[in-house]
């Protein structure tokens, strides 16, 4: 698998021009002059790409979207992709954003199957913001405050664009949000050796952590380890009262946790009373 760490190279690969800057990279896609087809590469940077009319070809039937697409470091994908769109890219380094923290949104670890479908009003919207950053990217580090706020004012932009796109497609999300509290009861229907955690329900829907938990905190008002961590206390609740017999250390690994003072600590934590005081009381009443 091929791997690009920084931006020159990548774009030498994918046939885009050269980039002014190491830490920021702006430009608009020429199709007839780039990369159709490519197997999976890796990226050590970070990639918004908004892409209009694009077609992929490797889905059947596929019809033109305009769509975000996202590629973050770590994060492997090939395209295969009809050379008869248009769009835009922006391309942040590891650095730029380690450096100006409120540049990073979840959704730039979203996968490249998670994309973003934008309606017409958020293309000009997007379009016209691009034109100023392109302004100031080609000045180079002249105003590069001024391109920075720009591009903060873009990644928040495409944060709004997610949260509408959840709204207006609750049948879709809903299904993941039902189907994880499926899962999270299903848990422990099984023997467990170690807690639930937002990555294993994130890998059983496909899903990235982050898009996945974006989903979850949409519609539940709460984050998915949060939902999980009232799901196990609930489930620990059911044990103390109804398995007497067991101990707090037997309820611990019956649960999954590694190490029963951290479920003692775990429990007190969330419901203000450990263990075998929420025992004793729960006899008492």
């Amino acid at each position: 698998m091929k791997s690009f760490n920084d931006f020159k190279t990548f774009n030498e690969y994918i046939g885009l021009p050269k980039p002014l800057d190491n830490d920021i990279d702006i430009g608009y896609y020429d199709p007839p002059n780039m990369l159709p087809k490519s197997e999976p590469i890796m990226i050590d940077f970070y990639r918004i790409s908004f892409k209009i009319n694009f077609i992929d070809k490797t889905v059947s039937d596929a019809k033109p979207v305009n769509a975000v697409f996202f590629n973050s470091p770590e994060m492997s994908g090939g395209w295969d992709i009809e050379p008869t769109y248009k769009g835009m890219y922006v391309q942040l380094s590891k650095k730029i954003i380690e450096e100006n923290r409120f540049l990073f949104k979840n959704y730039l670890d979203y996968g490249l199957h998670e994309p973003l479908l934008l309606t017409e009003k958020e293309i000009v919207e997007v379009s016209t913001l691009f034109d100023l950053m392109i302004k100031y990217y080609n000045k180079e580090r002249q105003n590069f405050e001024v391109l920075l706020s720009y591009v903060n004012v873009l990644v928040s932009l495409v944060e709004g664009f997610y949260k509408r796109q959840f709204s207006t497609n609750p049948k879709q999300y809903n299904r993941i949000v039902t189907d994880f509290q499926q899962s999270l009861n299903d848990y422990y229907n099984q023997p467990v050796t170690q807690l639930p955690n937002v990555q294993y329900f994130a890998d059983k829907f496909g899903l990235t952590a982050n898009y996945f938990g974006d989903i979850i905190k949409h519609f539940t008002r709460k984050s998915a380890i949060e939902n999980i961590h009232e799901f196990v206390i609930k489930k620990a609740k059911e044990l103390l009262e109804k398995n007497r017999e067991m101990n707090s250390t037997e309820v611990a690994y019956e649960l999954g946790f590694e190490y029963p003072n951290y479920f003692s600590k775990f429990f007190k934590k969330q419901v203000n009373l450990t263990p075998k005081e929420y025992r004793l009381r729960a006899i008492k009443n």
